[in-house]
């Protein structure tokens, strides 16, 4: 989910609390905190300098600018910390999660300053790829967000995801992650997020993206290099070819030795045909081995002819 900040509400000014956030959140790199970095850059707002800085994960940001305490975060956040919210704030908060959007929120001192809502947009791949993923054998796919149940439900309908976990904390993701596998199911888990991180050791498969948190990037095996969720499929295919090879490899080696056993014994193999089985099954293991480098590398040339036939249809 990439959020847009759409609406402010709050007594204080839009760009001065905007700015707070953006100190608050200009080290991390999940999509909220680029949504609300990419705004005040688009303002062209003077963004403080923090002197403390303490994240709570999955609750929000404590930090300290110029001797002031501001916390930044989600209602929940707000209320660990005994932070008062104001009626006419409650409901318009209400109105926006009827209107399956999130919001962030911003304390100073212990008072409510404002609230901004978050808009969610969803990658365009996003509702492809899972259909795609469904085509391999993917049982089952699932949302794990710490969000509002409204806004959860709106994402998992409009991608046709059937099962969703709305307002769940990172220790809880990992919980649900543990069941999963208790239930016999093989998990592939995709974060990006701080608050992922502790999901993301668990699973069986734990995927991140280029440019997310150090937290979830430093946890996960595999990396999509391209920012991208249509990768997965890659990922999957790559697996798959991968256990296809294995087992074509298995059977290359076992199959000659089988037969100079059964030859041996049954149809009267001399010693010498038994034992030249032995170096035909090791070259068929390694060149079947060899096989994927050697599609990489087709694949490569052509992708090098295309490059140098292109310019030429251009120039026509």
């Amino acid at each position: 989910m990439n959020p847009i900040l759409e609406k402010f509400c709050g007594k204080y000014g839009e760009n001065d609390i905007l700015a707070l956030i953006a100190a608050a959140e200009h080290k991390q790199t999940y999509p909220v905190a680029l949504a609300i970095l990419k705004e005040a850059q688009m303002q062209a707002l003077a963004i403080p300098q923090t002197e403390k800085m303490e994240y709570k994960v999955g609750y929000g940001i404590k930090v300290m600018i110029k001797a002031q305490h501001i916390l930044v975060g989600s209602t929940r956040f707000m209320a660990t910390e005994n932070i008062k919210i104001p009626l006419v704030i409650q409901y318009q908060i209400k109105s926006w999660h009827k209107a399956e959007n999130s919001v962030i929120m911003v304390a100073v001192d212990n008072n409510l300053n404002g609230v901004f809502e978050l808009v969610p947009t969803i990658p365009p791949e996003a509702k492809a790829t899972i259909q795609a993923l469904k085509k391999h054998q993917i049982k089952s796919v699932y949302i794990i967000s710490g969000d509002h149940e409204i806004p959860t439900r709106k994402m998992a309908e409009s991608l046709g995801v059937d099962h969703y976990f709305a307002e769940t904390l990172p220790q809880k993701k990992a919980e649900i992650i543990k069941d999963l596998q208790a239930s016999g199911k093989m998990v592939c888990y995709v974060g990006d997020g701080i608050n992922d991180a502790i999901a993301l050791k668990p699973a069986n498969v734990s995927v991140s993206l280029r440019g997310a948190s150090f937290a979830a990037t430093d946890t996960a095996q595999v990396i999509l290099m391209h920012e991208k969720l249509d990768q997965l499929c890659q990922l999957f295919e790559f697996s798959q070819d991968f256990e296809s090879n294995l087992k074509n490899s298995f059977t290359a080696i076992l199959l000659p030795s089988l037969i100079g056993g059964v030859g041996a014994f049954f149809l009267h193999f001399s010693i010498i045909q038994t034992i030249l089985l032995k170096p035909v099954s090791l070259v068929a293991g390694l060149t079947n081995t060899m096989l994927p480098l050697i599609k990489y590398k087709q694949g490569k040339d052509e992708k090098m002819d295309m490059k140098r036939i292109l310019p030429f249809f251009d120039e026509r």
